[in-house]
């Protein structure tokens, strides 16, 4: 079937708790036939491609088969979060209310506590809600093929469970008593779960900030009854349609995409461009939703709604760029994967070890092995890259930087060399007139012919050239013709004829081909124009800041070779490759990529193939779409200051990952040997595990306000 049959579909699971429970739904929903699947426990989202609508409810009946809920998408929404305790906040306060008098027991010398019927009954309820919590997670994952932490959860509180069980029910008295520990595992895995849940949820913030500006307040401009006049009606932004006129006041946040027909104002772009200082803007402007009138007034057209709009696209990249694993994901996955099975005999090989090779007791064994299930739960491991990248993307995209994918994370921060495009890129691509030579002629008339033919073409040096002539007169031509690549021709009525354009029309009349624009008039050269387009005024910072952290900066366009090595020594690059046609650029970047990693950055249609070729493509937000979708970073308003923090940002996300995979690999590896050793009690066990997981999580929520370098 056609790949544009497919139709993406998103579920929000809930009950996901670490990589491998969002492992599990991935493997078996593969084994059902679908493709592209994707699930992300950090942001509860479950992802794949459907080709028949109607295989959604098997799809929905395979996950909650898992032990997983599955929230319907409602029309594009997700569920409102509802008030009050979450499933596993109520789940820890009832085992809580039971568990703490059992631990009490340790220390309090009260008759009653130490009763075993006493401590059975304060114990079963607490061992429900763990077998049902981690029992039935623990069994679906065995039937996906893929062991989750909730394995060796279970596992531990029921040996121990079942342990003192068999003590009671024989009456062998005070050593076969360990409910506590039993009871103790599940409330503090939970009480881990809870506080691990809370902190996720905020490393998703950045999504959930972005969907919040959405969520207005729009006053649509209606025609009064009579014709005459104008009514204000509030409405919810998301009715406004494409084509309906709103008013925004000063304070009020724009509620749609459109253009400025009535008024100006200064608007505060920061949540779309990174920039902190207000933009004024005026009719014929275009403005973006969720951006705030700071001051004055507007009337705004509206050009786009719903999943059209530029703050829907931002929020589909970056949810997209979450669920999109970089190389390290890959590998702590595959870890994770075997350790579940690796651990549970290791735990066996204790209990068993202790029991051949020493005279301690089974019960000492036991807790022994226990110990090595509840101390070795890769939760840490499963948390350490994915809230990390959650945390830097969502950093990032609120400053202007969009990274299409966590993967880009890898590829950015490893950068050797980056390669410039030139126009728009470096330069504004705002062209002015550099020095005109007339022949025959006087300047006043040659501005005035030039005005009149340029003032036909949409082209962008055409179009400074009449804004920069305007003023000196105009010709009435009964002709004009615009060839592409060459330029404009025009007739008048007195049968005077007059050109402008490239050399090309001027190669007859003159050798020097060295300037941009050439004026024939009646078959003879009346003169030619030098332009420049201006550097952009961040761009010298930007390359200093590369340059500074060893990377090599090249320069790649198509543009003329005199321009290009001014700009380049101007801005300090150190390579140029001038006067390059599409698929001359695309052979450069792949020279350059056999040396090392290579960005490209770029903003035109020309440009599209080297940045997709490139390790890394990079775009501009006001480049062509063409450009942006062959991009993997796309750096709103064009801000080329965005680059270094980009660069920054992406490096420190990476830094923060390898931290949280010390940190997770460190911790299991040397708590294991100390619970072989009896050092560490089951509950002790458990307690340092829900605290590895604030410890990993905590770091990646550092992200967002640890200084950049």
């Amino acid at each position: 079937m056609s790949e544009h049959l497919f139709k993406n579909i998103e579920l929000k699971v809930e009950g996901m708790s670490c990589t491998n429970c969002a492992l599990g739904i991935k493997k078996s929903l593969e084994k059902e036939g679908f493709s592209n699947v994707n699930a992300d426990f950090t942001t509860d989202m479950v992802t794949f491609e459907l080709a028949d609508e109607s295989r959604l409810p098997l799809a929905v009946k395979r996950i909650e088969s898992l032990g997983y809920s599955v929230v319907l998408p409602n029309e594009g929404e997700m569920e409102q979060k509802k008030p009050g305790l979450s499933s596993i906040e109520k789940k820890f306060w009832f085992t809580a209310i039971f568990t703490v008098p059992l631990i009490l027991a340790m220390f309090i010398p009260v008759p009653i506590l130490h009763n075993d019927l006493f401590q059975l009954a304060l114990t079963i309820p607490v061992f429900s809600v763990g077998f049902w919590h981690f029992g039935r997670s623990a069994f679906n994952s065995l039937r996906s093929g893929v062991t989750n932490m909730d394995v060796l959860i279970f596992l531990g509180s029921t040996a121990a469970f079942v342990y003192s069980l068999i003590g009671t029910i024989s009456g062998l008295g005070h050593d076969y008593m360990f409910y506590e520990t039993s009871a103790s595992i599940i409330s503090i895995v939970l009480l881990g779960n809870m506080l691990e849940h809370r902190s996720v949820k905020k490393t998703t913030s950045a999504v959930d900030d972005l969907v919040r500006l959405q969520k207005n307040a729009a006053k649509r401009i209606l025609r009064s009854s009579n014709g005459i006049g104008e009514q204000i009606e509030e409405v919810d932004a998301s009715l406004i349609e494409t084509g309906e006129r709103v008013l925004v006041n000063s304070g009020d946040k724009i509620p749609v995409d459109g253009e400025i027909y009535w008024g100006h104002g200064s608007i505060d772009e920061g949540m779309i461009s990174g920039e902190s200082l207000p933009v004024d803007k005026t009719a014929g402007d275009k403005v973006v939703g969720g951006t705030i009138l700071v001051s004055g007034n507007i009337k705004v057209k509206t050009t786009a709604t719903g999943k059209d709009t530029v703050l829907s696209q931002i929020i589909e990249m970056v949810r997209s760029a979450q669920q999109d694993k970089p190389k390290l994901q890959n590998l702590a996955d595959k870890i994770s994967a075997i350790f579940v099975p690796t651990v549970v005999g290791l735990a066996l090989l204790t209990m068993g070890g202790w029991l051949l090779f020493s005279d301690l007791p089974f019960r000492d064994a036991l807790m022994r092995g226990v110990a090595v299930l509840v101390i070795a739960c890769p939760c840490a491991l499963g948390l350490a890259i994915p809230t990390a990248v959650v945390v830097g993307l969502g950093r990032m995209a609120k400053s202007g930087i969009l990274i299409k994918g966590g993967s880009s994370i890898d590829k950015f921060a490893g950068i050797d060399t980056i390669v410039f495009d030139k126009t728009g890129t470096l330069t504004t691509g705002k062209f002015a007139v550099k020095r005109l030579q007339t022949f025959n002629i006087s300047e006043n008339e040659a501005g005035t012919i030039i005005y009149s033919l340029e003032k036909h073409s949409s082209h962008p040096i055409a179009i400074a050239l009449a804004d920069h002539f305007r003023g000196s007169g105009e010709i009435a031509f009964e002709s004009v013709t615009e060839e592409k690549g060459l330029g404009i021709k025009a007739s008048g009525a007195d049968g005077r004829t007059f050109q402008a354009g490239s050399y090309s029309i001027a190669a007859a009349l003159t050798d020097d081909d060295s300037h941009n624009v050439y004026l024939v008039v009646d078959g003879k050269l009346a003169g030619w124009l030098d332009i420049e387009d201006e550097i952009k005024p961040e761009a010298a910072e930007a390359i200093q800041f590369l340059k500074s952290k060893g990377v090599k900066t090249v320069l790649l366009s198509g543009d003329r070779r005199q321009r290009c090595e001014e700009v380049a020594e101007i801005l300090g690059i150190e390579e140029v490759y001038a006067e390059q046609l599409p698929d001359q650029k695309l052979d450069v970047i792949s020279s350059l990529s056999q040396s090392g990693r290579v960005g490209m950055v770029g903003d035109g249609i020309n440009d599209a193939p080297a940045l997709a070729r490139a390790d890394v493509g990079i775009s501009m937000s006001d480049a062509t779409q063409v450009a942006v979708k062959s991009a993997e970073v796309v750096l709103l308003k064009g801000n080329l200051r965005l680059l270094s923090k980009a660069f920054a940002a992406t490096r420190t996300t990476l830094r923060t990952i390898k931290e949280n995979l010390f940190w997770a690999f460190f911790y299991n590896v040397a708590a294991i040997p100390f619970a072989m050793a009896g050092f560490l009690t089951p509950m002790v066990a458990a307690a340092a595990m829900a605290f590895s997981d604030i410890i990993v999580v905590g770091n990646s929520l550092r992200l967002k306000r640890r200084k950049l370098k």
